[in-house]
């Protein structure tokens, strides 16, 4: 197999590069943050409304001030393609990702289940981000593909400004019916000069935790989309509403922001002739190059 798509940046480019747009919304929170409860109980930092620029011709956006769990984060983008709200087909996918095992199980508490093993507990976490995406419900019983019907219009109407795809579904948010109502609500792609571009708005934003598999999972996504519609990924601009630090994760953010950042990574993507968003698969994305520092443990507020 060739590697057809390598994304090459000059090592002064990727200097400065090095994540400072999510490094500074970090910094941002911890000097202007207004402390907050929340439904977790835990308390949070929170500024409302940042957005970052990621310029993917300088490289792959993957955090290097601490380890990016890069292969729970392919697998999960993976799944939310793949239109699946069950964690056991995450799991077959990649085994060890645990990214949604919190979440499952408070979901299954919800509904008074607390063993695993009962026969309820079936790895149904209701209509989350992958069944939105391809299976949107229409009033009159019909479903969309929101992410093909999205694709087939970068393809044959690029000035569109109607390639959206989108997740909250008011209907389906309730926390009785759904493992989590999604964070990231809803992306639009944007085509020009051959470039293709993808803004995405997210509601609410675990700075530390979560951001960076956000970060790194819609960045891939662009790359992907570009790649079989033949595009080159440009932009990918991320817009967050509430931007909290939990209270507890505020040393942990102390820490990652002492650290020095190393130049950005370079993405691989294997060709195997994918012409279809399901072609896709996990070992063809290589990250080349990637430096990080080790990684920091944090409590996941649920």
């Amino acid at each position: 197999m060739k590697v057809s798509e390598t994304i090459k940046v000059s090592e002064t480019m990727k200097v400065s590069e090095t994540m400072k747009t999510y490094l500074d919304q970090l910094q941002q929170i911890l000097d202007t943050g207004i402390k907050r409860g929340d439904r977790t109980g835990v308390g949070t930092l929170s500024n409302f409304g940042l957005q970052g620029r990621y310029h993917l011709p300088s490289g792959f956006p993957a955090v290097t001030t601490k380890k990016l769990v890069w292969k729970s984060m392919v697998s999960e983008l993976l799944w939310f393609i793949s239109g699946s709200g069950n964690i056991n087909d995450l799991k077959h996918i990649y085994p060890h990702n645990k990214l949604w095992d919190l979440n499952y199980a408070d979901y299954l508490k919800r509904h008074g289940v607390s063993d695993l093993t009962d026969v309820a507990a079936d790895g149904d976490m209701g209509r989350v981000y992958g069944q939105q995406w391809r299976h949107w419900r229409t009033s009159d019983g019909r479903e969309v593909d929101q992410l093909q019907e999205a694709i087939d219009l970068i393809r044959h109407n690029p000035e569109s400004r109607r390639i959206i795809v989108n997740a909250w579904n008011p209907g389906e948010a309730n926390p009785e019916d759904v493992a989590l109502p999604p964070c990231h609500a809803f992306f639009q792609f944007y085509v020009a000069d051959g470039k293709l571009s993808l803004l995405m708005y997210q509601r609410s934003a675990d700075m530390f935790l979560g951001v960076p598999l956000n970060i790194a999972s819609y960045s891939l996504l662009l790359h992907m989309v570009a790649k079989i519609t033949g595009l080159q990924a440009w932009d990918f601009i991320h817009t967050i509403a509430d931007g909290h630090i939990y209270l507890d994760a505020v040393p942990q953010c102390q820490q990652q922001l002492a650290r020095t950042p190393f130049p950005l990574p370079t993405l691989e993507i294997t060709d195997r002739g994918q012409t279809h968003i399901d072609d896709f698969e996990m070992t063809d994305f290589h990250l080349k190059d990637y430096q990080c520092h080790e990684a920091i443990q944090a409590k996941m507020a649920v």
